[in-house]
C-alpha cells in the first residue's frame, strides 16, 4: 500500500502509526481491545479515515488519563447516537471527573513537595552542623591525653 492509497482514505498500519506517532504494536493492541476494527485486504489491515479519527480519540483519551473502558464507552456512544448529545454529555461528565481527580492529585503533590522541602532544609542544617562537630571531635582527638595513673588514689 503506497502513499496514493492515503488520498483514497485508506491507510496501512505503518502509515497510520507514523502519522500519529505511535507504534504498529500499539495500534494492534487497541484493535485487540475492540477499540479499532480495521478492514482487511487479504492479510493486511486497512484503516479508514473513521479508524484514524477513532485512534486520535483513543490517544487523546489516554493522554488525558481516561481509562480504555471510558474511551470505549465514548466511542460506542458516538456510533449509537447520530445527534452526539449523549456522547457530549458523557464527555462532559468524564472531563469534570478527571479535572477533580487531577486537582486532588495536585493538592497531594503540593503537600508532598512542601514536606520534601522541609526535609531538604533540615538536611542542609544537619550538614552545616556536621562539619563543626567533626572539627570539634578532631581537635579533641589531636589533644594529648592525660596519662592514667595506676595505683593509689590521691
Amino acid at each position: 500500500m503506497g502513499r496514493g492509497d492515503v488520498a483514497e482514505g485508506l491507510f496501512s498500519i505503518t502509515e497510520l502509526a507514523d502519522e500519529l506517532g505511535v507504534t504498529p504494536r500499539a495500534i494492534r493492541f487497541y484493535e485487540a481491545k475492540g477499540l479499532l476494527e480495521p478492514q482487511r485486504a487479504g492479510a493486511t489491515r486497512v484503516y479508514s479515515h473513521r479508524d484514524r479519527a477513532r485512534l486520535q480519540i483513543i490517544l487523546r483519551g489516554k493522554r488525558l488519563g481516561f481509562s480504555l473502558a471510558l474511551v470505549q464507552k465514548y466511542l460506542d456512544l458516538y456510533d449509537a447516537d447520530p445527534t452526539h448529545k449523549v456522547q457530549l454529555e458523557h464527555l462532559l461528565a468524564g472531563a469534570r471527573q478527571r479535572i477533580a481527580e487531577l486537582e486532588a492529585q495536585r493538592q497531594d503533590l503540593e503537600l508532598t513537595i512542601e514536606e520534601l522541602r522541609e526535609i531538604e532544609e533540615l538536611t542542609l542544617q544537619a550538614l552545616a552542623v556536621a562539619p563543626a562537630e567533626r572539627k570539634s571531635s578532631q581537635s579533641k582527638a589531636s589533644q594529648p591525653s592525660k596519662p592514667v595513673r595506676k595505683g593509689k588514689k590521691p
